[in-house]
């Protein structure tokens, strides 16, 4: 049976919309990025109330569609012919440019890319002569960073709401090319500049001359062709040898024959540093609410103490633990490598994973070489597009489109993927290494309570001792626990941590729990923060994305009323942590009653903890102004629910004397992921 994403009811409409923050009549600041708030009784607020012919994409949780919407319901469906799917259009009675000749557009595409290539080269440049680097970033988070549809429509529903006035602040971190080009923050990947949608790519890191320290990303990166100057950890030294060897057909003269190489490479201490991360790592909004903490955290723990830095940790032989690096070539050049030297690992394993096209992503010299991105989502891989089943047995009348008519192009895609699906396997892998390497089964005990009631523990263990776990953007990493009992017949007698409809968990967020169709979870263990909002009369309440809408007729950002120091946030927003200090621990505890067992042990108890880079109700949140490549909401969030990570499972037996053993067969991450 198809799983549909659900809609709140019109009630909860209203109370997921609109932000009960104190007004600024009140004195009491605002909400997460500050200013006055809307209140309750003033009407349909900008992603609220029925959707019309006006609305950005109908209400926030969604609603009935129609013909001018952006993104229609959460819901998605079947696209609608008429329906304005791309993150930016033009509106029905706005004056569309004249079209240019597909020779124009091919030609002027050209020259803009060679030209911009020049200030901002192409980690696809950086390829030929490093190999290991650029296959370890291309399937990294960095390499995702700008081209994820999650992330594009959060940082435009943000500037949707605040009237533009966020500004670059979120895609300056994400996309620091495609801003130093001045390009629009509201641009589909699809129209950037290829150095620009690779996001973190090399020039973003071996382009910088400044130590900038903790600013949210915002610095400008020197430019120059593949010629230019690089830095990196180690100097000049092993790059002159190479010049000076005839072994090495390489020059750094533009008007001399043979491969280009940038024709010097100088020392960047900061890039070693752990500081160096922390110009990302750390977000601070502009009212100063702590968005993002993953620097501040590590300077507080044992790990900076002992001199453990980020990269020990996150570009060393194993994912998530300081163990040393491994040695070799830093280049080869023509097949004839440098002198081995220490070498990183540029993956830098986390909690995300790609929900978009396989022809997009990993990125891939060779399917950049082949097609367009968005020639590359016509390709449908999942139908057999390119092998002997497939092509032997096209039916009548099937249709290709026009640019993947040619066998010989659906075989030479379906070679690239093949390579894609084997990088992205491997980058699952590590991802695992990283999780498992963070945390961890820390025990389980049980007892029989003197009603009947059987009572369990689970202890889960924060193994490093470099950070909280998670850390980051922890308000929307969903890493919970699932809990399933059943008796001595097989029958479930108790379940937490379980799937709504949507794949939500069923805590407050979960729409079915806001629409009282399913009870929230009272045992759910999850350490997902929350961002909670001060309502009116004081009180508070959680909610997904909490941002400020203005009294007057336009919303944007403000500064705080009052200074955030003795605070160190917003007085009317903060978050909530749930997360788990270094080396600490936290426990959770389950009791099952005795009426549900009816006498019937052993019970068997199953313990799983999932690790999911977003909850899907992110999706209900943000789903107004569409998502990039036309992709529906239902897609994304079947595809987030599909990569989500079991990080360990055990399985346990309980007596009717409440004594408790480990099974043997305790297979059960193997058997679902």
């Amino acid at each position: 049976m198809r799983r549909w994403i659900k809609f709140a009811g019109s009630m909860a409409i209203a109370a997921s919309v609109l932000i009960s923050a104190p007004l600024a009549a009140q004195g009491l600041g605002g909400s997460l990025l500050g200013g006055d708030e809307k209140p309750a009784d003033s009407g349909d607020s900008l992603l609220g109330g029925g959707s019309n012919s006006d609305s950005l994409g109908g209400s926030l949780l969604g609603g009935e569609s129609n013909s001018d919407s952006l993104g229609g319901g959460l819901l998605g469906g079947d696209d609608k012919d008429d329906a304005k799917s791309d993150l930016f259009t033009f509106g029905d009675g706005e004056k569309q440019p004249e079209a240019a000749s597909e020779e124009e557009k091919t030609a002027d595409a050209a020259h803009e890319d060679a030209f911009l290539e020049d200030r901002y080269p192409s980690a696809n440049a950086c390829a030929s002569c490093h190999p290991k680097q650029y296959n370890e970033w291309s399937v990294s988070q960095h390499a995702y960073a700008q081209l994820s549809p999650v992330y594009m429509s959060m940082q435009m529903t943000i500037n949707s709401v605040t009237a533009g006035t966020n500004g670059d602040f979120c895609i300056r971190c994400h996309n620091q090319v495609g801003m130093n080009l001045g390009e629009s923050v509201y641009t589909s990947n699809l129209d950037r500049h290829p150095t620009s949608r690779e996001g973190i790519t090399c020039v973003v890191c071996h382009r910088l001359n400044r130590s900038y320290g903790k600013v949210s990303g915002r610095f400008g990166l020197v430019e120059g062709d593949i010629y230019d100057k690089v830095y990196g950890p180690s100097g000049n030294e092993e790059l002159e040898r190479v010049l000076g060897d005839p072994a090495y057909v390489v020059t750094a003269d533009r008007d001399k024959p043979g491969r280009g190489v940038h024709g010097e490479a100088e020392k960047f201490f900061s890039l070693v540093q752990p500081s160096f991360c922390g110009s990302c790592h750390d977000v601070t909004l502009l009212n100063g609410f702590r968005l993002e903490e993953a620097f501040a955290e590590f300077k507080r723990t044992d790990a900076a103490a002992a001199g453990t830095t980020c990269q020990d940790c996150h570009m060393g032989k194993v994912q998530g633990v300081a163990s040393g690096y491994d040695v070799g070539p830093a280049a080869e050049v023509g097949g004839v490598p440098t002198k081995d030297r220490r070498l990183t690992n540029h993956f830098f394993a986390g909690p995300d994973y790609s929900v978009v096209h396989p022809g997009i992503f990993p990125h891939n010299v060779q399917a950049a070489e082949l097609k367009t991105l968005g020639e590359w989502l016509e390709f449908r891989h999942e139908e057999g597009w390119g092998t002997d089943e497939f092509e032997d047995n096209i039916p009548d009348g099937y249709e290709f489109p026009e640019t993947w008519e040619s066998i010989d192009d659906r075989y030479d895609a379906r070679e690239i993927l093949n390579v894609q699906f084997e990088r992205l396997e491997w980058a699952k892998g590590l991802r695992q290494e990283v999780l498992e390497n963070a945390l961890q089964f820390g025990g389980f005990t049980a007892e029989r309570k003197n009603g009947g009631d059987v009572a369990f523990s689970v202890r889960v263990n924060n193994a490093t001792d470099g950070h909280g776990v998670p850390t980051g953007f922890d308000a929307e990493r969903l890493m919970f626990l699932e809990i399933t009992v059943t008796d001595a017949d097989g029958n479930v007698v108790f379940v937490s941590g379980d799937r709504d409809p949507n794949g939500d968990v069923r805590d407050t967020h979960s729409l079915y729990v806001h629409n009282h169709e399913l009870p929230e979870d009272p045992y759910l263990f999850n350490l997902q923060s929350k961002f909670m909002v001060r309502m009116n009369r004081g009180a508070e309440r959680e909610q997904v994305l909490p941002i400020n809408q203005s009294l007057g007729p336009i919303p944007f950002v403000r500064p705080e009323t009052r200074a955030t120091a003795i605070y160190g946030r917003p007085r009317g927003a903060r978050k909530h942590k749930q997360t788990i200090d270094p080396s600490g621990h936290r426990i959770a505890d389950y009791v099952v009653d005795s009426s549900k067992i009816g006498g019937k042990f052993p019970l068997k108890v199953d313990v799983r903890f999932i690790s999911q880079m977003i909850p899907v109700n992110l999706l209900a949140a943000i789903q107004g102004v569409g998502f990039d490549y036309r992709m529906s909401a239902k897609q994304i969030a079947d595809r987030v629910v599909a990569g989500a990570h079991t990080v360990f499972a055990r399985s346990f037996e309980i007596g009717s004397d409440g004594k408790s053993r480990e099974l043997e067969s305790t297979n059960v991450a193997q058997a679902r992921q």
